[in-house]
C-alpha cells in the first residue's frame, strides 16, 4: 500500500509513519520541521498553501491517507482561533473532498474532547458538546470531513507515546520530570483513555483493511486519572512517585477549559475488529520496552529543526 501520513512530525504521526514503512511504501507530511530519515519518504510542505494538498497527493498517489496534523495545544488554539480553524476545520474537509474524488481510503484523527467530560463513558451515538475552542474546531473538523466523504474513518483518541521532541505527551511530561527529580502536579479529577501512538498504529491498519466506515472511539477500554497515570509510570520505570502531588485541575489555572471526564466507550471498535483494544497497562508495558530499546533517542535523531506545528 502506499500511504500518506499528514502531521508526520507530530506524536501520532511520526509513530505511525515509522511503525508503517516497514511493510508499505509511505510518504510522511511535515510542516515546520526538518526530517532526517531513510525510513519513509518526507515531504515538507505547508498543506495550507495554495495547492498544496492537490500537488501532495498527486505526487504520491496514495492509497490510504491518514490526517493527524493539526494544531493540538489548546491554549494556542484558544490565543489564535483563527489558526485553530485554518488546520482543525477547513484543512480536514478540503483533504476529505479530494481524497474521496481520487478514491482513496481516508482516516481522520479526531479527539476525544468533543466531548463535555460531565457524563463520560461516551459512544460514538452521544451528542458531542466541545468546550474550547481546540474542541470545537476539531469537532468542525469531523462533521466537514464526513460531509465531503462517507467513507471516511473519523477516529476519535487518546494518545501517549514517545515523540520527536520528548514534550508532545502526558507520558514524556511525568516522566523526563520524574527522572530529574523535578515535583508536578497530577490531576485526581480529569480521567481519560489513553493509548499507546503505536497501538493506534496497529489498529488504524486493522480498520482500513476491514473497510470501516464512520466515526469510531479509538481508545484503551479502562480508564485512568491523569495522576494515577503518572504514577503507573513512577512505578514502572522505578522512580519517585511521591515528587507527583495530587490536585484539582480547578486549582491549575488553565487558560482553555479542559473536559474533566473524558472516558470513551470502545464496545464499537471491538465489536468490528474482533477484539478489545489494548489497556492502558499494556500501553505502558510497551511504552517501557520502547524505552528499553533506545526508541526516544532513535526518534530525537530524526530532528533538524524545531517543531511548532504537527
Amino acid at each position: 500500500m502506499r500511504i500518506l501520513i499528514t502531521g508526520a512530525s507530530g506524536l501520532l504521526g511520526s509513530n505511525l509513519a515509522l511503525q508503517l514503512a516497514g511493510q508499505h511504501t509511505v510518504f510522511g507530511v511535515s510542516n515546520r520541521c526538518t526530517l532526517q530519515t531513510n525510513r519513509f519518504i518526507v515531504i515538507q510542505t505547508d498543506l495550507l498553501a495554495p495547492g498544496a494538498v492537490e500537488s501532495v497527493l498527486e505526487r504520491t498517489q496514495p492509497d490510504w491517507v491518514i490526517h493527524c496534523a493539526a494544531l493540538a495545544n489548546l491554549d494556542a488554539c484558544e490565543a489564535n482561533p483563527q489558526l485553530a480553524s485554518q488546520l482543525n476545520s477547513e484543512l480536514p474537509g478540503k483533504l476529505a473532498n479530494h481524497v474521496a474524488r481520487g478514491g482513496a481510503r481516508l482516516v481522520h484523527i479526531s479527539t476525544d474532547a468533543v466531548f463535555d467530560g460531565v457524563r463520560g463513558d461516551y459512544n460514538e451515538e452521544d451528542m458531542p458538546n466541545p468546550l474550547s475552542v481546540y474542541a470545537r474546531s476539531k469537532l468542525e473538523g469531523e462533521r466537514a470531513v464526513a460531509e465531503a466523504n462517507a467513507r471516511a474513518i473519523i477516529a476519535r483518541v487518546n494518545l501517549f507515546g514517545w515523540s520527536l521532541t520528548g514534550n508532545r505527551s502526558l507520558a514524556e511530561f511525568f516522566f523526563y520530570n520524574l527522572i530529574q527529580g523535578n515535583p508536578m502536579r497530577g490531576f485526581t479529577d480529569v480521567f481519560v483513555c489513553p493509548l499507546l501512538a503505536n497501538d493506534i498504529a496497529e489498529i488504524l491498519v486493522l480498520m482500513l483493511k476491514k473497510g470501516l466506515e464512520g466515526i469510531y472511539h479509538v481508545v484503551s477500554p479502562s480508564s485512568i486519572s491523569k495522576y494515577e497515570f503518572g504514577v503507573l509510570i513512577a512505578n514502572r520505570f522505578g522512580l519517585d512517585k511521591n515528587l507527583i502531588a495530587p490536585c484539582s485541575i480547578n486549582d491549575a489555572g488553565l487558560k482553555a477549559v479542559r473536559s474533566p471526564r473524558l472516558t470513551l466507550r470502545s464496545d464499537k471498535l471491538t465489536r468490528a475488529l474482533g477484539s478489545p483494544p489494548p489497556t492502558v497497562y499494556d500501553g505502558m508495558e510497551r511504552f517501557y520496552q520502547l524505552y528499553c530499546e533506545g526508541y526516544p533517542q532513535y526518534l530525537r535523531g530524526l530532528v533538524k529543526g524545531e517543531q511548532l506545528i504537527g
